[in-house]
Formats: structure tokens, C-alpha cells, sequence
């Protein structure tokens, strides 16, 4: 017979947003510092912030529930977390690793409302009322951050595509010239 009921999915889950909550506190003074534009810094910065707010709640939670605050291992943020990082690693224009980084940045965004979503409907069933107020809360934070990291990428990824286009526009020169330059050899020959 299965084992477990929904409370102890509950507090599974609680457990797995505190260690991705956990491993955001790292992970964004990394992206901010890698960010070259200035207003995409002081997103993160202040998401970092909520952050420490978004670990906050769950550690009343888990006193309401008279549960240690420990996280589970989230290989979901873990996975999110490291594609960032990769992404930071990237040899880009700092317009286009911007944008990489923002669309990291959303993928952790999108992951984090899912599974505050899921969280905080397992508090309603449950009657945890207190719980749906704080889940909710951070859930709205997570959406803003979403809604300005998007408003970011409209204004920025413009730039991302001149940068590249820039790019592209001296490798296609420099290519030309490598052609210019064996044409007349070859009608020399």
C-alpha cells in the first residue's frame, strides 16, 4: 500500500523551495555581477533581496508546522542554476550575454512560480491558511520579477541584436577581404 499523505507532500514540497530559495541566494550576486547593464544588476540585486525575504516565509511556515527548516536537494533550481552559470561563462558581447542571462534568469523565474503555485494550492487544501497568505505573497513577487526581467529584455535585446549584427557584419568584411584577396592570385594563375 502507498505510503504518505498529503501533508507530507506538503512539507516535501516546502523543503524543496527552501533549498532552490537556498541556492538562489548564491547563484544571484553571480548574476548580478556578470549583468553588464546597470538596470539589470539592480534587478537582481533586489531580487536578492526578496530572496531572503522568499526564505524568511518559508522558515515560518515550517515553525507554524513545527517542522525543522531543512531544505531537499532541488535538482530542478540545481540544474537552472548551473545553466546559468554556464551561461555567464559564455565568450558574448556583453549586450548578447545579457540577454543570455536574463533568459536564464526567467527559466528560474518560471520553474519558482510553478512550483510556488503547486505549493501554495497543497496549503489551501490543507486549510493552511496562513501558509496560502505567505505562499502567495511570494508567488506575486516571483511573477513581478518575471514581468520586469521581460521589460528588461524588450529594451535590452534590441542592443543584443546590433551587437551581434555588428558582429556579423565584421566577420562577413573580413571574409570578403580574404576573398578579395585570392581572387586576383587566382586570375594570376
Amino acid at each position: 500500500m502507498p505510503k504518505g499523505t498529503l501533508r507530507e507532500l506538503y512539507i516535501d514540497e516546502l523543503r524543496d523551495l527552501y533549498n532552490a530559495e537556498t541556492q538562489l541566494t548564491k547563484a544571484l550576486p553571480k548574476m548580478a555581477k556578470a549583468s553588464s547593464n546597470s538596470e539589470l544588476r539592480q534587478a537582481f540585486e533586489e531580487h536578492l533581496r526578496q530572496t531572503s525575504e522568499h526564505v524568511s516565509r518559508l522558515e515560518q511556515i515550517f515553525h507554524m508546522l513545527e517542522e525543522k527548516a531543512a531544505g531537499k536537494k532541488c535538482l530542478g533550481m540545481e540544474g537552472l542554476v548551473k545553466e546559468g552559470a554556464e551561461t555567464i561563462q559564455e565568450d558574448y558581447e556583453d549586450a548578447v550575454k545579457d540577454a543570455a542571462i536574463i533568459g536564464a534568469a526567467q527559466r528560474v523565474e518560471h520553474y519558482e512560480i510553478a512550483a510556488y503555485g503547486t505549493t501554495r494550492e497543497l496549503a489551501r487544501l490543507l486549510g493552511e491558511d496562513e501558509h496560502v497568505s505567505l505562499l502567495e505573497q511570494t508567488l506575486g513577487e516571483e511573477k513581478q520579477t518575471d514581468e520586469r526581467l521581460t521589460q528588461l529584455a524588450e529594451e535590452m535585446n534590441p542592443q543584443a541584436l546590433e551587437a551581434g549584427e555588428g558582429r556579423a557584419d565584421q566577420q562577413g568584411e573580413a571574409g570578403e577581404g580574404k576573398r578579395r584577396s585570392k581572387s586576383p592570385s587566382r586570375r594570376a594563375a
